[in-house]
């Protein structure tokens, strides 16, 4: 396109009238040029990402068919002691969302489409991330809430809670591929670090679906857990044994045995507790207190509180930094997002000023942006990880939940 302009000026510059009349020229044809740019960017973003993986596997299951910015300030708050009340959130487990990780921050290794879930429209928003615009939405089920790679690190699964089932998606990409039926309820969802047990959280069902792996395939039938009341989230213990699952509106968190498939102990946790994580050498369990303003602290070798660490009302959902050290938490109802030393057990800072409802995050794996859903805004949001304020949002639609690009930073 810029040649094709060169070489225009240069017809126009062996007349001298020309000079007059280029900037006009310019003017009118500005438009074209922009949108053939724009156009060729997209496709160009596209193209890199499908060429970055492989198409979609089908032989997934024994059964599958075919803007406004703000800046935020930030709190420092290494220098204050932890306080006792109710509440936080977690991701899936010690090794949640196994997936593609990479060092480089070069342009090659960045991620390229942000892949959101709109549980309220059931869709699937795809971002392109250099650009920072929705390039499409499509249907993808009934109340998709969560999404997680697969242990082959080249797919995606959407968890379709109203719709029974599993959505596939390309994970460089965000295309759709197979369904995989028959999946009950799937509101949370967790692969173990092993790769031989697939864990269902029944949110509405108040069930604990536990499903061997075979060969990469989910097995049916589940063996089956009737635990009231609202399973939340998972996490699961590094060497596979043992799945942690909280139970939102029992206030309990209870254990479960993956080999010998039996319920080990429930404890209570506190008020509403939704995300769950491990910390590094699954020393504690990290628990988010919906209905109270921290996260619970939690010995499970000897099944007892340790402490709390307030970060803000509506305690939800985590994602490590990737350092092996620090995490961060969403507090829904506050609309903030605090940082915790998991070494030091304490919260770093708050980072202020956003959007209603944050919830589910990812992180670049240059670990310099922290992209979040703002469940109650209709928004992603990008934030700068060097300064913590808030760049850029981007419109989406109803009830934003679930992130996902890869490459990201590591789950540790």
């Amino acid at each position: 396109m810029w040649t094709e302009l060169e070489r225009l000026l240069n017809r126009l510059n062996t007349n001298l009238k020309s000079v007059f009349y280029a900037p006009a020229l310019l003017l009118l044809l500005a438009p074209f040029w922009g949108a053939a740019l724009a156009q060729n960017s997209q496709q160009s973003i596209l193209a890199q990402a499908a060429q970055s993986s492989t198409n979609a596997s089908t032989n997934i299951s024994t059964n599958t068919s075919t803007n406004s910015s703000a800046n935020p300030s930030v709190n420092n708050a290494s220098s204050q002691q932890p306080s006792s009340g109710l509440q936080s959130q977690a991701p899936l487990g010690s090794s949640p969302e196994p997936r593609a990780t990479s060092s480089s921050s070069s342009l090659s290794s960045a991620p390229k489409i942000a892949i959101v879930l709109n549980s309220g429209s059931a869709t699937v928003s795809r971002i392109d991330m250099q650009n920072r615009v929705v390039i499409d939405e499509f249907h993808v089920g009934k109340e998709p809430h969560h999404l997680m790679m697969m242990p082959d690190q080249k797919n995606l699964i959407v968890a379709n809670a109203a719709g029974d089932n599993l959505v596939v998606l390309d994970a460089a990409t965000g295309l759709k591929g197979a369904i995989i039926p028959k999946i009950i309820d799937p509101y949370h969802i967790a692969y173990s670090p092993n790769k031989k047990w697939f864990v269902v959280a029944g949110n509405r069902l108040d069930r604990v679906d536990l499903y061997q792996v075979v060969n990469g395939e989910i097995m049916q039938p589940p063996k089956i857990f009737k635990i009231p009341k609202t399973p939340s989230h998972i996490a699961i213990t590094s060497d596979s044994k043992t799945a942690f699952v909280t139970l939102q509106d029992s206030n309990q968190l209870v254990a479960i045995d993956l080999e010998k498939q039996v319920e080990l102990w429930k404890m209570p946790v506190g008020k509403m507790p939704a995300g769950v994580w491990l910390t590094p050498g699954d020393r504690y369990l990290l628990i988010g207190m919906t209905g109270e303003d921290y996260v619970a602290v939690i010995d499970w070798k000897n099944q007892k509180l340790m402490k709390t660490i307030k970060t803000g009302r509506g305690a939800h959902n985590f994602r490590p930094l990737g350092d092996s050290r620090h995490i961060f938490i969403t507090n829904r109802v506050d609309s903030t997002i605090s940082k915790i030393d998991m070494d030091t057990l304490e919260k770093v800072l708050d980072i202020k000023g956003l959007p209603a409802g944050p919830d589910c995050m990812d992180i670049t794996p240059d670990q310099k942006e922290l992209w979040v859903t703002f469940r109650f805004s209709k928004k992603v949001g990008i934030i700068n990880l060097t300064n913590y304020r808030l760049e850029k949002t981007i419109k989406v639609s109803n009830s934003p939940h679930g992130v996902f690009f890869t490459p990201s930073a590591s789950w540790q």
